[in-house]
């Protein structure tokens, strides 16, 4: 009896289950704040250097003065003189500005005045916490593997609190970006962890459903909130105190949520995983008997010996790269996730001069998301995951080259409307790149490996993401020039997953040498949509079902020799205890 089967007697989709997409919705509103965080308390509003003779005028005339033709820069010219509509520009730098604040919102760079040629140390601060998420998703992956799931989620949210926390208290470059560095620790450990413990714990069939509907509609709900929780708040220290204190109620999962049973296993802790699954069958109200119990024991045992038994070292991620197949599926992960959150990041954070208040562009592009987690739930268990993260790269690309290319035809007279829509439309596609994305890695990447595996998915594609302000950049020489690179991006990263194996209704891989054989001899466009029905015995016949087909039997083999051992013994027994009868009835 495997896990998937155990897990079917106690619960693979009943209470428990209910209960821990619930809190990974939780999770989805608290880290959809904490990765945009940076982003809303360093929105810059309309800005114009400060003059004494500006300050009682409305913004509208201020407006219309700073459209004198000697000025180059609005935003950073400081003036000397104002006679009507006439101005005198200085050669000082500006060291005051007034600003017109959106829906009365303070951000942090007008608090701190960082705009113009202060307007650096916030992206500073943003590339720290870049890199601290590098760090972090490598650290705690690597640890998830080695004291559990469970624990390295807590620590790493606590991070995100302690570094959000902390922002509020800053004043200078220096302590601004080390806390911005401990926030971004938790990114993206603080999502994934969980992501894999209601991976391991949920009906196969019902993945796709569960975990996509929690993220689009729980993520969808913090992105939508986000900005507005800011407007309300109206000072960026109290937003970030509003997003930060619900992060501490992550730490009463330890009493709520299991440790995964499955990781528990490849660590050679069968008892940990039973008492796990014990966990879940009272919570779920199931009864399951100490003899399933016993026969999933016996598989576990049966299973590690074939794999080496107890000499044998424990997985590292460097296994991961040792052989063929491997390697190649790997390497493909790898690229995909450079490619999905380069673009997600690229798209997400551009909410800015496009005409439209900031707040409400980002609220509106947020509303893609859902949408785009409704049609995975419709199509991903139809097409394949193959098939979506194919499918799902090459449309994200489509959309975000026709944005690009309507904003080049647009240079001085931009449509807000026609924008929008381009924008929602180009964060639809990629919001479906990126959940196909990460449901599709966590199911490939053995059980073993799995926390290290997919935490350096995620850290390859963190990354790449450094590169998007520079690619953004290039649209100040020709506009067209982000969109072109990031759709030849989507392109390749389309045709890369072509190589990939299927994993929708199969045996997910747990050891390195299942990893191996997993989806071997698969065609690049074998995909579940195209098959006919006759073609179902065929998948039953693929390498790994072979791999766990030939445990399976030598489990059963060992039951029936034990069986048919202890059945000729009982009839000896038996045949010693009539002879002896006979004899005493002679006598």
């Amino acid at each position: 009896m495997d896990f998937d089967q155990i897990l079917a007697k106690c619960g693979d989709f009943h209470r428990y289950q209910f209960m821990i997409l619930a809190l990974f919705g939780f999770i989805n509103i608290i880290v959809s704040m904490h990765y945009f965080t940076q982003t809303v308390i360093s929105f810059v509003p309309d800005h114009w250097c400060y003059h004494e003779k500006l300050v009682n005028m409305t913004y509208k005339e201020i407006a219309e003065i700073y459209t004198n033709p000697n000025i180059t820069n609005p935003s950073c010219t400081r003036l000397d003189d104002i006679i009507g509509h006439n101005v005198t520009v200085s050669n000082k730098t500006c060291e005051k500005w007034i600003y017109n604040y959106d829906f009365g919102y303070r951000s942090m760079n007008t608090e701190l005045n960082w705009v113009c040629d202060s307007a650096y140390k916030a992206r500073v601060g943003q590339s720290l916490f870049f890199i601290g998420s590098v760090v972090g998703t490598l650290f705690y992956g690597l640890l998830s593997d080695k004291i559990g799931r469970v624990p390295a989620l807590i620590l790493s949210n606590f991070c995100g609190f302690a570094g959000d926390f902390s922002t509020i208290f800053t004043k200078s470059v220096a302590t601004f970006t080390l806390c911005r560095f401990i926030s971004g620790l938790a990114a993206d450990t603080n999502f994934y962890l969980m992501y894999i413990i209601v991976l391991e714990y949920i009906r196969p069939s019902m993945r796709t459903l569960g975990l996509n509907m929690a993220v689009g509609l729980f993520y969808c709900m913090g992105l939508v909130v986000t900005p507005w929780l800011a407007v309300w708040a109206g000072h960026w220290k109290i937003y970030l105190a509003c997003t930060s204190l619900p992060i501490l109620l992550v730490t009463l999962y330890y009493f709520v949520v299991q440790e995964s049973a499955q990781w528990l296993v490849t660590r050679n802790d069968i008892d940990g995983a039973i008492k796990r699954l014990k966990r879940v069958a009272k919570f779920n109200g199931c009864r399951v008997t100490q003899a399933e119990f016993d026969e999933f024991r016996r598989h576990c045992q049966i299973t590690r010996e074939m794999q080496g038994g107890d000499d044998k070292k424990h997985a590292t991620l460097l296994d991961m790269f040792r052989t063929p197949r491997m390697r190649k599926n790997t390497l493909i992960l790898f690229f995909k996730s450079m490619v999905i959150t380069l673009c997600y990041d690229a798209v997400s954070r551009n909410v800015e001069g496009m005409g439209i208040s900031p707040f409400v562009m980002f609220s509106l592009s947020a509303l893609a998301v859902l949408p785009s987690s409704i049609l995975l739930v419709l199509l991903q268990d139809r097409i394949g995951r193959k098939g979506m993260a194919s499918g799902s790269l090459l449309v994200g690309g489509l959309f975000t080259a026709a944005a690009g290319i309507a904003i080049a035809y647009q240079q001085h007279n931009h449509n807000a409307i026609l924008l929008a829509c381009l924008t929602i439309a180009a964060r639809f596609g990629v919001a479906i790149s990126y959940e196909s994305g990460s449901q599709y890695a966590t199911e490939l990447i053995p059980t073993c490996v799995r926390g290290q595996g997919v935490a350096a998915v995620h850290v390859a594609g963190f990354a790449a993401s450094f590169l998007a302000p520079y690619i953004l950049w290039l649209g100040t020489f020709f506009k067209a020039a982000p969109s072109i690179i990031l759709g030849v991006l989507f392109f390749a990263g389309s045709f890369v997953c072509l190589l990939l194996p299927e994993t929708l209704n199969r045996t997910l891989p747990t050891t390195i040498e299942e990893g191996e054989v997993f989806g071997k001899g698969e065609r690049m466009f074998d995909f579940p949509c195209l098959k006919h029905h006759d073609d179902d015995d065929d998948d039953d016949d693929s390498e790994l079902e072979k791999y766990k087909r030939k445990h399976s039997l030598i489990d059963a083999k060992q039951q029936v020799e034990s069986g048919q051992y202890n059945k000729r013994k009982q009839s000896l027994i038996d045949a010693d205890r009539e002879e002896q009868a006979l004899k005493d009835a002679k006598h």
